[in-house]
């Protein structure tokens, strides 16, 4: 297997936990809440994952563990940012810092731990073609994770539930004044937010990479949210800024491989310098920001 296609097979399960965590944060942040804990609640939803599959649950008890875990201390940022109306970037930091210490709280034990992944499957035919093969075969949750991107771009784009989200974060008062709880529907899309990220941590941990090691997260929380601005709040966007993050996080390895002499430390930042980049790019023009932005993001709504 060359660099290349050592990149385009593994390319997809690499984006996995940026896609499931930044779909999570797209529909909050379209709400109008600005979460910046994700990073937290991705690391607390690798550390349950991993206990439960580690102690006989299972892969799926293990998401779903993660799942809820994340999503309860996603309820607790609700309940600051939300109910008490408290700013919404400083609730995310510290809610983000407490399921980091969480996770290495629960963890301690299991440092160091592995545990064994999940099959992958095949889609006959198209997984034997030459050079993109890889790119179809993939475990179950990359293919859960593709149908969920299509799931969230359905919403939003052809259903009412997707325009009461919308509506919510560009006009919380006029969508309030006709009959909507906008706090309700913001505290149901930052508990889904929250899932999401307790999903993605939990792939991380037990499926993409099958081990326990604190700070295994590695801020790919931080990416994610990144990816939202980087896909200017759309979800196919989103999806391919997730394929390019997952291709870079292999470029490096590739490179060290093929014998590229670059230090390792730097060859391991480059997902981090792209989205730098990236976003800098973007900040740049204004305009498309402006259109595809929420109005009111960040902004406490006050009934």
């Amino acid at each position: 297997m060359n660099a290349v296609e050592f990149v385009l097979a593994g390319m997809l399960a690499a984006a996995t936990p940026f896609l499931l965590a930044a779909l999570g944060e797209l529909v909050a942040e379209r709400t109008g809440v600005l979460n910046l804990g994700v990073e937290g609640m991705m690391a607390l939803g690798a550390a349950i994952g991993f206990i439960v599959v580690y102690n006989g649950g299972g892969h799926f008890a293990g998401f779903i563990a993660a799942g809820i875990s994340a999503a309860l201390l996603s309820l607790l940022f609700a309940f600051v940012a939300l109910g008490l109306q408290a700013n919404q970037v400083a609730a995310g930091l510290a809610i983000g810092i407490l399921g980091q210490g969480l996770s290495a709280l629960f963890g301690k034990s299991y440092e160091s731990l592995t545990i064994r992944g999940i099959p992958k499957l095949e889609i006959p035919g198209l997984s034997d073609l030459p050079l993109v093969g890889g790119l179809f075969t993939q475990d179950i949750v990359v293919w859960l994770s593709l149908l969920a991107t299509l799931g969230v771009w359905f919403v939003f784009a052809r259903t009412k539930t997707g325009l009461i989200l919308r509506a919510a974060g560009e006009n919380p008062k006029a969508t309030h004044s006709i009959g909507y709880p906008i706090i309700l529907i913001r505290v149901c899309a930052v508990a889904f937010g929250g899932a999401m990220a307790g999903f993605a941590g939990a792939y991380a941990s037990t499926v993409y990479t099958p081990l326990w090691a604190d700070g295994m997260i590695a801020g790919r929380g931080w990416i994610a949210i990144a990816l939202v601005v980087f896909g200017t709040w759309l979800t196919g966007r989103i999806f391919l800024g997730a394929c390019l993050f997952g291709a870079v996080s292999l470029a490096g390895l590739a490179a060290q491989t093929t014998g590229v002499e670059l230090p390792s430390q730097l060859l391991a930042s480059l997902p981090y310098l792209v989205t730098i980049i990236v976003l800098g790019i973007i900040s740049s023009n204004r305009r498309l920001l402006k259109l595809n932005g929420v109005a009111s993001l960040g902004e406490p709504y006050k009934p």
